[in-house]
Order: C-alpha cells, then structure tokens, then sequence
C-alpha cells in the first residue's frame, strides 16, 4: 500500500501529516532552506557528485535556475527536471523542491519578456494590461519548471531618493492595491496548480527609510501603519489570496521585520488569516545577527526568524541549516516549532501539486518565449507607460517636414539603461561584480557568467528614431556624455551636431543596477535627484544653440528637474521601458500613439521637499503660516496623476446618486468625460475622497477609484464609479477599524491637483466597526 502523502485523492492536511510523520530532523530542516541552482554544477552540467553533497536530505527550493545562470529557456528546464529527478530518485521521500525566481519586470532570465520596469508600469494606470503581463510571467515561468515568482513589490514610496523606488507602484495605497491584486491574479490563476505563487514584498514600510537609504530604519505610527503601508498587504492576501510573504529588511521601532510576531503572526496569519508561505529576503536571517545586531550567532538569528513565523530561509543554507540542528540537539527550541513551519512548506507544494507533476515538457518551453503576441503586450504596456510631461506651443508630436533630426544624450543608444534593475543583465552584472570584487554577501558565484547584452531582441531610441524619421530626413548622434562621471569632453560635439539640426531629441536619465556603477536600483540610493554626472551641463549646453528641444528622461524614480520644465518646451517620462520601449518612445514622439500615462508618484521640485506626495494631512503639504519654503514652493513640480496628452477632455455632469447612506451602502457616482481635442487619446478618470468630519486627522484627499478609458474626437463616455463605504473607514482612537457618519467629500479629475468636479454625500447612522472591508472600486464606462 503506497504511502498517504502520495496519494493525490486524498487531503493536504492527510498527506501533510503522514509526509511529516516519516520525516528525519535532517529531512525537516532540508525542507526549511534553499540552494543557487549552480550550486549542483559542474560548468553548466549538472554534476551528481555536489548534488549528493547538498540534496541527500532534499532541499526545500532552489534558487534562480534561469536568473542566476547563463542557460536559455530550454536549458533551464531541462537543469530544473534533472534537479526534480534527483531528488526522485536520489533521496528516501523523494519530495520536490519549489524553484523560486524573480519577476519584477517579467521573468528574469535569459530570453524571457523584459517588461517596462513596475514605475512605468504603474503610470498605465490600467489593472487589465497588469494581469495580462502577469499571465506572461506565469506562462514562461511554468514553462521551465519554476514555481514561485519574488514579486511583486507591494511597497508604498514616497521618497525618490531610494533606489528601489523604480521597482514600486509608487506613493498611493489604493493604486498599489490595485495594481498588486491584478499581478497576482495573472500570476497565481484561481487554481494555484495552474499558477505560479506570487510574493508580496516587501513587507511593510520599505520604501519610506531613514534618508531613502536601503536597509534603514522606519519611522512609521501605528495608524498610518495600517492605513496607508499594510494596506496593499492585507488587500492582494483577501481579496487576491497571495500565496507567500517575503517581509523587508529594515527595523520599525527597534524590531527587524524578520523576528516580528506582531507583523507575521499577529497581523499577517490570525488577523488577516493568511495560509501561505512566509520565505526571507535574501541573507536577512544572518542579517539579524551581522546587521542589525539583534542576536549572538547564527543559532540565535534562526530561533528568533522561525518563532516569529518565518518559513524558509533565501537564497542558500545557512542559519535554517546547521545552527537548527544544534538547537534541537541542546533542546534550545522544540522540534514542534519545526514542524509547524514544514507543514506549511509541504502544504504549499502539495497545493501546487508538485508531487504529481514535477517535471515539465522541454520541447514547450520555446512555443512560450518571445512570441509576437508577448512583444506586442510589452509594446503596449510601453506606449501606455509613457507620460507626457510638457508640450508646450505643441513642439510635439513631431513635424514629418524635419529634414535633420540630432540625438542626443547617453540613454539614447544604450539598450542597456532602457531596462530596469531587475532585468537579467542587470543581476548578472550584480553577480559578476560580486565575483570579481569583494563579497559582502559571503556567498557562492558561479564562475561561468556571461554579460548578454541582446538577453532578447531589443534596440536603443536612437535606432527607433531613426527606424521612424520621416523620409529623407537626416538623424545625427552625439552621446555628448555618460550617465555619470565629471567628463564634459563630449558636450561640444554634441552642440556641434544640434546646430546643424531642426530638432533637439536628449534621452538623459539613469542606469538602472546593483552595480556600482548604478544610479537607479537596489541599494543605489541618492542625496540629489537631479540628472547625474554632467547631463545636465549638456542639456543647457544643447538649449543654448537655441535649436528646439525634447527631452526624454529614461529614469528610475522622480528627479528633480526645474531647469527642464522651465526651459525645454517638450519633456517625456519614458522611465524604464523595457525591450519594446524604444518603440514606443518612437511611437509617441511621431505621433503615431497619443500618450495617456498618469505619473505614480510626485515629481519634487528639489530634493530638500522629500517626501512630497499628494495624501499628506491637513496641516501637511505647507509651511505654516508662510506657506511656501523660503526658497521655493512646497507645491511638487509634478503632481500624483499627472500626465498631458495630444488631445483635451472636458469633465461634464457629476452626479452623486445616492448622497445618503449608511455604512454598509455603495455609492454610486457617475460623470461624463468627453474628447475635445482633435486626436483620438486616452484620459484616465481619478476618483478622490475627503472625510469631513472624523474623529481622527484625515489626508486632503485619498485616490478611491480610477479608470483609464479612450475616446475619439467628440467622443462622450460616462464613467459610474461604484464606491463601497466600507473601503472610507479609518482607524480610531482605540485602532479599530470603523466608519463614520458625517460628510464625504467627492473630486473628480484628470490628476491628484488638476480636480474638475466636486460633490458630497452623507453617511448616516452610528459610527460601525467593520469586519469585511472592501478593497476595490468597481468602474465602469
């Protein structure tokens, strides 16, 4: 009679328990930790000999297949399938392991669609191209037998001086809430044996650190906690039933988010009822102890992570390995503790059904990468990203009469810096680096790594401009200047070529990595947003020919760019946008796509006003009684919802139906938005609400609904928001959960400032505790 756990009729529960019952201590703690895939490598061949070394007892996962390797798509299914056999038939439980990858911008590996980086992604403003985009990442990863996807960042930034601001949704909860909840529904499906697991990270308050620095500490109320940072948590783990947690970091009053029981068990798994995996960011376990300094050794590092909920250490063995063994051995911790935490990672494959099917088909793997229909969704999600900034006099789109156009600037012919800090050959730099100099991470790299610089078909904005001109029209190129560095030496070709031009086209902006030479990434954090290196010395030098200018930022986080808005007459945020992005610039600058995108976060005029964002508190947002800094306004450059198009829409006929309600009503809210411009374009309708009359201070106004529609000229569409009351509740004096009775403030408008219609209704009745929010706005049009 064969074993319950190998039954696939019967329970996860049943096969849980009867697995866990015949497991060693050694096979337990195997389950508890991961390995890089080319740790069990000879070169590039799988090698048997390191595999009986580090697999005999299992493993719980396996590290980057394909985003820690050179190997292409097929070659990384069929190293994932050798690893699933060995463990089959190499170890007496014969129990697959889960192979983690990242996907911030797809799926990091070689050949997979590099999507645009999450902040362009954010500024589409469009939940349905999010989910298609997950849909892709799910296809590809399935494909080469990966399992878990690290993402996506559910983050809340309101500081643009960190350096992972490029990979947020950026500063609003309710946009990362929806944008999350759309990325792990393409990701996971509704039967997770179908999907692939998302982990939202990084929880919580990661991307408000001391000075925007990486790993700082940060200085969050316990209501704004909740309201505003745990937000996107506690939505995509109800209402989107995530499947695992990563927690961040950094401390929050003095306790590591990694050893905090109030966050992953408290809060996470009894309030919010939570099933799923809870895994570590990379080397944060030992950080507990060589960081932070919160415990003696290893040992203790591990006892504090697994007692407040932590499942599986990443990326490799080390704390959750032999320091476990010991504490059971000196009785240290009870082995119930380590049997709570397996079940959860049995359970997790189980529901996956990884026991049944743990291998994948190689000769589909290629059917599922760089497919037409994959690039033409990159390309799609690109033209939605980008966000037209300025256009004055309608410098753009550009005439088709220009007879020499010059490029200049040093994003313009690199394919490298159009891609974001996530993307394959940004980690293989990492990695590289990493070998060839000090390694802060004490960690193993593989020997064998090679930069690929074309990881898939992409080409620069230069070769996209060029592709596009008009016929016969001339483009010249100067670089004129890196991203970073003092050397100026280039600027006077560049101004050489620009006086002989029609048109100036500048692509200024960062070099997205972890490298050192990054301006834009994981732990790339800057004291100024301004351009870097000499650019803008280049850009005034252009601007002096007196040739007309367009500047394209291809950038990672907001930059502080007052010179720019005040003297160049077009400016165009492209951000990161990934291996059709080029074309999507080209797209835009032709005129050939009117762009509609809304900016995630608030531009700061200077980096002494951060953090800036539109949410801020009644007293916030000015210096009292003044008003405005001595130097300059406290106003951002660029607003929360911001963005231009080719075309104008008229807000008409608001309507509130419903201005009275109790708690547990919807409100129906409905306006008319009409194309009066002359080109067909997209405007995406934003939906803020005011709480009038709480008991606790309330944000000038708060994002509750939005929706990005396109209309023909004289186009007239009506949007019908249909707001539950539940999502208006805060948390009062005694932090629980209510709403209110009194008056809600209604603003409709094209972004966070520019508010075209207002209205009000009443919520009546008593103040309710709410147990069941809502997370979502439904709109319609």
């Amino acid at each position: 009679m064969s074993a319950v756990y190998l039954d696939k009729d019967a329970s996860v529960e049943a096969r849980v328990e009867d697995l866990l019952a015949q497991m060693t201590t050694d096979e337990k703690i195997a389950q508890l930790s991961s390995i890089w895939s080319y740790e069990v490598l000879d070169k590039t061949a799988f090698s048997e000999e390191k595999a009986d070394h580090l697999l005999k007892a299992g493993i719980g996962q396996i590290t980057r297949i394909g985003g820690a390797s050179s190997l292409d798509p097929v070659e990384s299914a069929k190293l994932a399938n050798r690893i699933q056999k060995y463990l089959a038939e190499n170890t007496r439980l014969a129990i697959p392991a889960m192979v983690h990858e990242e996907s911030c911008s797809g799926y990091m590996a070689k050949g997979a669609t590099c999507f645009p980086q999450t902040i362009g992604v954010a500024s589409t403003w469009n939940p349905a191209l999010v989910h298609d985009m997950g849909v892709v990442i799910r296809e590809q990863m399935k494909s080469v037998g990966a399992h878990q996807a690290l993402a996506p960042l559910l983050d809340i930034t309101r500081d643009a001086r960190w350096g992972r601001s490029e990979e947020t949704f950026g500063e609003d909860p309710y946009l990362v809430s929806q944008m999350g909840l759309s990325y792990v529904k393409g990701l996971q499906t509704d039967d997770i044996r179908d999907g692939v697991i998302a982990t939202g990270k990084h929880f919580v308050g990661y991307g408000i650190s001391e000075g925007g620095m990486n790993w700082a500490p940060a200085h969050i109320p316990s209501r704004e906690l909740r309201e505003d940072f745990l937000l996107p948590f506690e939505a995509v783990v109800k209402e989107g039933k995530l499947g695992a947690i990563m927690p961040a970091y950094h401390e929050l009053d003095g306790v590591p988010c990694h050893t905090s029981k109030k966050l992953l068990i408290d809060t996470l798994r009894t309030e919010w009822g939570f099933v799923g995996l809870v895994v570590s960011d990379y080397f944060a376990i030992n950080m507990l102890y060589e960081y932070h300094h919160l415990a003696k050794d290893k040992m203790e590092a591990a006892k504090l992570a697994l007692e407040a909920g932590v499942d599986v250490e990443l990326p490799s063995m080390d704390c959750y390995a032999d320091p476990i063994k010991q504490m059971l051995k000196q009785g240290t911790i009870d082995v119930g503790l380590v049997d709570a935490v397996v079940r959860r990672v049995l359970a997790a494959k189980f529901r996956m059904g990884l026991f049944e099917n743990p291998y994948v088909d190689v000769e589909r793997v290629e059917a599922v990468f760089d497919t037409k229909e994959q690039r033409s969704l990159a390309h799609r999600i690109a033209q939605e990203s980008m966000v037209l900034l300025k256009n004055e006099n309608n410098v753009l789109p550009l005439s088709r009469d220009l007879k020499t156009i010059a490029v200049i600037g040093p994003n313009a012919d690199s394919v490298r810096n159009i891609i974001g800090d996530y993307a394959y050959p940004c980690h293989i730099e990492t990695l590289i680096e990493m070998r060839d100099s000090a390694n802060v991470f004490n960690t193993p790299v593989p020997e064998n790594l090679e930069m690929e610089s074309n990881f898939v078909p992409i080409i620069s904005i230069l070769q996209a401009i060029r592709d596009r001109a008009p016929e016969g029209a001339q483009v010249l190129y100067a670089q004129g200047a890196d991203v970073t560095g003092s050397d100026a030496s280039g600027i006077a070709e560049a101004v050489r070529l620009v006086e002989l031009a029609d048109i100036a086209i500048v692509v200024v902006g960062d070099k997205p990595g972890l490298t050192n030479s990054s301006t834009s990434g994981e732990s790339r954090d800057r004291a100024d947003l301004n351009l870097p290196g000499v650019q803008q010395q280049l850009v005034e030098a252009v601007y002096q020919t007196g040739t007309p200018i367009v500047a394209v930022l291809v950038n990672g986080r907001p930059l502080s760019i007052p010179w720019l808005d005040e003297h160049v007459p077009a400016i165009l945020e492209a951000w990161l946008p990934g291996e059709e992005g080029a074309a999507a610039v080209a797209d835009v600058l032709f005129g050939d796509y009117n762009p509609g995108g809304k900016l995630p976060m608030s531009f700061p005029r200077s980096v002494g006003q951060v953090p800036v964002y539109y949410n801020h508190k009644p007293s916030g947002g000015r210096s009292h009684w003044k008003g405005d800094y001595v130097e300059m306004s406290t106003k951002p450059l660029y607003p929360f919802g911001y963005g231009l198009s080719y075309t104008a829409f008229e807000y008409l006929n608001l309507v509130v139906k419903n201005p009275e309600l109790a708690a547990d009503g919807q409100v129906e809210i409905q306006v008319d938005v009409k194309n009066v411009g002359a080109v067909r374009g997209d405007e995406t309708v934003q939906l803020y609400i005011h709480d009038s009359e709480a008991t606790v201070t309330r944000p000038v106004k708060q994002l509750k609904g939005f929706k990005r529609i396109t209309l023909e000229v004289g186009e007239t569409k009506t949007v019908a928001f249909h707001l539950p009351v539940s999502s208006l509740g805060l948390y009062n004096h005694d932090m629980e959960y209510v709403v209110e009775p009194g008056q809600y403030e209604v603003m409709v408008g094209t972004s966070s400032e520019d508010i075209r219609l207002t209205g009000a209704f009443n919520v009546v009745g008593k103040t309710t505790v709410i147990t069941n929010r809502a997370f979502t706005t439904l709109v319609e049009a």
